[in-house]
């Protein structure tokens, strides 16, 4: 004779199969996870890459420090020695035809952030970098 949690068990067996429950299957972060945030060393002094990517005037502008620069397509600046990472770097940039940005994120080196500015997202699209006291990166 069965025991009652055997027929309890033998029961949520039974439905399960029933009902096509299936296990559930672990994969790594590696397998589905994005990119790694890029990351700089907090108070590091950042030399800054940007570059026009599209076909019309991008104005840049560091938050409480200039005011806004043109940047012609296809241009690209560099900007030296930019602050550290205490307090958060700010830097805004906008399309004048108010076209929608996408910003890619590069470290090609240690001391260094590329940012290219591309057409395209989803409105409004990426409008800011910021380079936070823990010294990630991120882009709204």
């Amino acid at each position: 004779m069965a025991k009652p949690w055997q027929k309890v068990l033998l029961a949520v067996a039974l439905v399960g199969g029933v009902w096509g429950v299936s296990p559930a299957i672990a994969g790594t972060c590696a397998s589905n996870c994005g990119p790694k945030p890029l990351q700089f060393i907090p108070g590091q002094q950042v030399k800054l890459q940007i570059i026009n990517r599209t076909a019309s005037i991008i104005e840049i502008q560091k938050v409480y420090g200039t005011d806004p620069v043109a940047l012609r397509p296809g241009q690209e600046i560099t900007i030296d020695q930019w602050g550290g990472t205490a307090p958060n770097i700010s830097l805004l940039f906008w399309d004048v035809t108010g076209l929608p940005l996408k910003v890619l994120t590069q470290k090609p080196d240690d001391g260094t952030l590329r940012l290219e500015l591309r057409p395209g997202g989803r409105p409004p699209g990426d409008r800011s970098v910021y380079i936070l006291n823990d010294g990630r990166v991120a882009v709204y």
